[in-house]
């Protein structure tokens, strides 16, 4: 990889670090390549991204974002899990490393906040935007749904008692 091959992939990388909310540090090492292809489909389709970085460039990526701070942690067999949703990597990440003990999670960064390895995992507990998202949405429409059902319910009553007296009527 000659020099300029080399600044443009940390000039891709920076500029998806400065697009990302969350980062997970990973290191990996003994994985084979069906199981990163694997971590990368499930990240793909959860919104994420998973990335195997050379350290040195990955540093100088890190310069200048909100992730700075996370440089110390870019030794050994390095990769990064990142994603604009605040959880989906971190849950992403974690729950391939229950499976799998050749990843290893070593922390992580959201927003300018940094993780440490509980912290990630903790992150990863936590309800995606989309889920948070439909939550909301079904607490407003509740009140709606329960306002709607009172204001038919004087009505229904009246028009079974209409229809009462005219099963009487006919009957007599």
């Amino acid at each position: 990889m000659d020099r300029s091959q080399k600044a443009n992939l940390v000039t891709a990388l920076n500029q998806t670090l400065a697009d990302t909310d969350c980062l997970v540090v990973t290191h990996q090492s003994g994985l084979t390549v069906a199981e990163v292809t694997d971590l990368r489909r499930q990240m793909r389709a959860a919104g994420a991204g998973f990335r195997v970085t050379k350290n040195r460039l990955a540093r100088r990526a890190l310069e200048g974002t909100k992730f700075e701070r996370l440089s110390p942690l870019f030794t050994g067999p390095t990769a990064i899990a990142f994603s604009r949703d605040p959880v989906v990597a971190a849950k992403v990440v974690v729950a391939f490393a229950e499976k799998n003990d050749k990843l290893t999670i070593v922390g992580g960064g959201l927003g300018d906040q940094q993780l440490d390895v509980e912290g990630v995992k903790a992150l990863a507990t936590m309800p995606s935007l989309e889920e948070l998202r439909a939550k909301l949405l079904g607490l407003l429409q509740t009140p709606a749904s329960r306002i709607v059902g009172v204001l038919q319910a004087p009505g229904a009553q009246i028009a079974r008692l209409l229809g009462a007296h005219a099963e009487a009527g006919e009957t007599a």
